[in-house]
């Protein structure tokens, strides 16, 4: 097989592991948003997004990047050979990752009283910030243990750790919320944490590595290459939280509590649902373009291959979203949260555009550049930020939806002229002709959901659908040979 079509198989079975995993997730996601829309409804949405997105600004402030700097690292020092170094490395990881939880821990405690009046316009949620502060060192010990193993590649491993991290979470959860509600919020935060730190303590355990004993300052001094890049991707990330929870917090002032568990629903399914893929796809693309990013040639023909493989995923789940969202809508929360089916239906179209940029904009964390890395985000985001206020403002949630579908467009075109510009990053021809094809059908779809009749638009959009689904099959199939790959997989199960 060519290599051109290896790399396409590569790609297509990491993000097939991760999109399964990304499956099961969904299915634990939805009956988790099932459980909280009837039994602590979107008062309680409201109240679960605003604490977890202000533990999500404090914790990516003083994580410091710390785990994407080590997947990083590892992927580049395991591409060279060099087993010491990268056992250093790992030994280093260890140490700090106690540190910066630590000080994620001290710094919501402290903050508490501050970050309640912020979010909830009160005093009232000071004691709920100071329990879930313990969850910040949980998740960052947590993210020292998955960062081993995506630097590894130990993807199955590491779908594993993330597949019973969130079963056992979502097991936890259920009966604390029918029993205890609203007061379940916060004793769910930290447990859920908790659980999933203890699952990644024992996967990635199976990595068998030495690695020597440092003290405190040795392993500062070897870190604090790692923190230099580290604390600009956590400022990047900071920004980028900081710009959605302003947005929260403004909706909470405009509209109350409720609004914002519609906004967080909404989100969910373009960040969570459809979004799966990027999940499934960063796993194995960062480290894989990290260890080549050097080379030029090699760079263009990775994030070509991915962006293909991932438009050809993305195309027809945002066909179907569009195609069903009112019964999915009504599958994952109440009849309640259809207000927000305007938003969803134009925010998703964006998602395409989104993918492209996705795969282009790991180029600048791969290449380390921070500076420019952080002068995209504060651009990108202020821009986003202004973007929703204006949406909501004049046209509601709808508008907002929009907003969403403009800032993504805008982005697109934004990280490819950077791209283009620093590290001469170019689109292959079949790519844009696919994505053509793909928003072409997308965009049909989402003005056939306006069709007053309904038995004409559910015959159109499922039609659209079903081409979609062929087309992307076909063109996936032409890279990959399905055939073969199902052959070679079963002639390892029988081996």
């Amino acid at each position: 097989m060519p290599k051109q079509n290896n790399d396409y198989t590569s790609i297509f079975k990491s993000t097939s592991l991760f999109g399964g995993v990304q499956v099961f997730n969904i299915l634990i996601s939805v009956i988790r948003s099932k459980v909280i829309a009837l039994w602590i409804g979107p008062t309680g949405m409201g109240i679960l997004g605003l604490l977890t997105s202000t533990l999500k600004v404090v914790g990516e402030f003083t994580k410091l990047g710390l785990s994407t700097t080590a997947v990083r690292e590892i992927a580049q020092t395991q591409s060279k050979g060099d087993t010491k170094e990268t056992n250093l490395i790992l030994a280093t990881i260890k140490k700090v990752v106690w540190f910066t939880g630590l000080f994620g821990v001290i710094a919501t405690l402290v903050l508490s009283p501050v970050l309640s009046y912020l979010a909830f316009d009160d005093y009232d949620y000071t004691l709920a910030f100071i329990w879930v502060s313990i969850s910040l060192l949980f998740n960052q010990l947590s993210a020292g243990q998955l960062a081993i193993l995506q630097g590894f590649r130990k993807l199955k491993l590491l779908a594993k750790a993330n597949l019973l991290g969130n079963l056992l979470g979502l097991i936890i959860s259920l009966p604390l919320y029918y029993f205890y509600r609203l007061d379940a919020i916060v004793p769910v935060i930290i447990l859920s944490s908790f659980v999933a730190l203890i699952v990644s303590w024992i996967y990635s355990k199976k990595v068998k590595i030495t690695t020597p004993k440092l003290t405190n300052i040795e392993a500062f001094n070897k870190a604090k290459g790692m923190l230099n890049l580290g604390l600009m991707l956590s400022l990047r990330g900071s920004i980028t939280l900081v710009a959605a929870y302003a947005f929260q917090l403004y909706l909470s002032h405009v509209g109350g509590v409720d609004l914002v568990g519609y906004f967080v629903a909404g989100f969910m399914i373009i960040n969570s649902y459809v979004g799966m893929v990027f999940n499934a796809m960063r796993t194995d693309y960062f480290p894989k373009l990290s260890g080549v990013i050097d080379d030029r040639k090699e760079v263009n023909i990775i994030v070509t291959n991915q962006s293909i493989v991932g438009i050809l995923i993305i195309g027809p789940l945002v066909v179907a979203f569009l195609s069903f969202l009112p019964v999915i809508v009504r599958l994952l929360y109440t009849p309640a949260f259809l207000v927000i089916i305007s938003f969803v239906s134009w925010a998703i179209l964006g998602v395409l555009f989104k993918t492209l940029s996705f795969s282009m904009g790991y180029v600048i964390l791969a290449k380390g550049d921070s500076k420019l890395f952080i002068k995209t985000a504060l651009f990108f985001n202020a821009l986003m930020l202004i973007f929703n206020i204006l949406g909501y403002h004049f046209y509601g949630l709808e508008g907002l939806g929009i907003s969403f579908f403009i800032y993504y467009i805008v982005h697109f075109f934004g990280i490819k002229i950077i791209t283009a510009k620093h590290y001469n990053l170019k689109l292959d021809k079949d790519l844009i002709g696919i994505f053509l094809v793909l928003f072409g059908l997308s965009t049909a779809t989402l003005l056939a959901t306006y069709i007053n009749q309904i038995a004409l638009k559910n015959v159109i959009c499922s039609l659209i659908f079903i081409v979609t689904l062929i087309y992307s099959y076909r063109q996936l199939d032409k890279r990959i040979n399905f055939k073969m790959l199902i052959r070679r997989i079963f002639k390892k199960s029988n081996e």
